[in-house]
């Protein structure tokens, strides 16, 4: 179904695309389970035969929300476990991996309904403790890729720049640099209208901290010592950063549950109707988030394994160089040649069409066996990402989706037929601590080489 819908796409693309709508629609069902609605549909199931206590009062949503993501958290690892050891389609484990989804669903529901045996106090357990660790550092993976994405989005502009003889990518580098910091400007500039009146010390505060931030890595990255230990930094990746945590720092404040000390420092709690537009945008954004990061994540080529370091393309000199006779040259030669093309796509000297048809080329020669959809097999020499991490993500994700969903929150708040993301103190001082972790791994890259200069060659 997925592949349909995505045209010519390799296996690869597809799959991803199928485990995200999994992890979407697993988002969405725990969401839905905050509701009084829900809540009570799910009493009305159990019959009352099954009593839900927390200490404190009934958590039927809290729990049901941890136990649908433990659910998905254990088939992925159970997913990592047997994916481990597989680098190609050719491997029928593959199959696997990207196939057998009526099969794979069926088990993801099945766990679901298992979890419902699990006694409550593990969950409280798990979700208290357990699925929080492995959101922090969903967390932190998610900041770390933010501050990658930046750099390779700058260096991808300049090297188009010293390629092409045209001035678009130019244009496109300058004019996304100063269309993200206008963006961090004006979100600043909103942020003191609307949420740092007066009595409001802690939004004047952190959004101050934050102005000041974004124009502090703006002034490292342009400063002379910088810019001779790695000249590749710039304004770019500092105004990505820069709108990035600036709209979290924004998000935080909007999100705040509650006024303070008699102050309004939260004006969009007053309107319903603006109020659930941001929860709504702030959930699709989380959602959108949490799809990049497991996605990207995977890909990258310390989830891989080896990599030459640099990132330059070496093809291998020919067998006969050292009058070497090797009993299967043609295959050798075509897992070299797969690996500089996988290399290169992943750096963005080629386009993903490459992998496809360097292996629509080799299947003429003998095809092999795996996954089955051999039309669209860009893995059959190799894996585009790391099928173990992968999933290792993916239960990290489910993690942060159960915690976001459920700290702090109250069931006496949530409406008859919608529940608030996020909208807690706790999640606002996240996203607020998100963005400086944010700032500080940025400036780290930047000087970095300026202390650890046998760590890296910009040569």
């Amino acid at each position: 179904m997925v592949c349909s819908a995505c045209g010519k796409c390799g296996n690869s693309v597809a799959t991803r695309i199928a485990y995200a709508l999994i992890l979407a629609v697993n988002s969405i069902l725990s969401w839905i389970m905050l509701t009084k609605w829900a809540i009570e549909k799910l009493q009305h199931l159990m019959l009352d035969y099954v009593k839900i206590k927390c200490g404190d009062g009934d958590c039927y949503g809290w729990l049901a929300v941890h136990r649908i993501n433990f659910a998905l958290g254990i088939f992925h690892l159970i997913l990592a476990g047997l994916m481990l050891g597989v680098h190609s389609s050719k491997n029928p484990r593959a199959a696997i991996q990207n196939g057998f989804w009526g099969p794979k669903i069926i088990a993801w529901l099945s766990l679901i309904g298992l979890t419902l045996l699990i006694p409550d106090r593990f969950f409280q357990f798990w979700g208290n403790y357990v699925a929080f660790i492995g959101a922090m550092l969903f967390l932190v993976l998610g900041l770390i890729l933010l501050v990658d994405l930046a750099h390779n989005w700058a260096e991808y502009c300049l090297r188009q720049i010293e390629e092409s003889e045209t001035k678009t990518w130019r244009v496109i580098l300058i004019g996304s640099t100063l269309g993200m910091f206008l963006a961090s400007f004006a979100m600043g500039i909103i942020q003191y209208i609307f949420f740092a009146s007066s009595g409001c010390t802690m939004n004047q505060a952190v959004i101050t901290i934050n102005i000041l931030l974004w124009i502090g890595i703006s002034v490292i990255s342009v400063h002379p010592t910088v810019q001779e230990y790695n000249p590749k930094a710039g304004l770019a990746q500092a105004a990505m950063v820069a709108v990035y945590c600036t709209y979290l720092t924004m998000s935080a404040v909007s999100m705040e549950p509650d006024e303070t000390e008699g102050h309004q420092c939260n004006p969009l709690i007053a309107g319903q109707g603006t109020r659930t537009t941001t929860v709504v945008v702030g959930a699709i954004v989380t959602m959108l988030t949490v799809a990049y990061t497991t996605t990207r994540a995977a890909t990258q080529s310390l989830g891989m394994g080896g990599g030459n370091g640099n990132g330059r393309i070496r093809l291998a000199d020919s067998d006969s160089e050292h009058n070497l006779i090797t009993t299967q040259p043609d295959n050798s030669r075509r897992q070299m040649r797969a690996e500089a093309l996988r290399r290169a796509v992943e750096e963005g000297s080629l386009p993903a069409d490459a992998l496809l048809s360097d292996d629509d080329n080799d299947s003429d020669a003998g095809g092999g066996h795996g996954s089955g959809n051999t039309a669209h097999d860009d893995e059959r020499s190799a894996t585009q990402y790391s099928y173990p991490m992968f999933h290792i993500i993916f239960f990290l994700a489910t993690a942060w989706v159960a915690t976001l969903l459920t700290m702090d929150w109250d069931d006496k708040k949530s409406s008859d037929n919608f529940a608030t993301v996020g909208r807690t103190l706790w999640a606002s001082w996240v996203k607020i601590v998100s963005s400086w972790v944010c700032y500080a791994m940025y400036t780290w890259t930047l000087v970095a080489p300026i202390v650890l200069p046998e760590r890296f060659d910009f040569d």
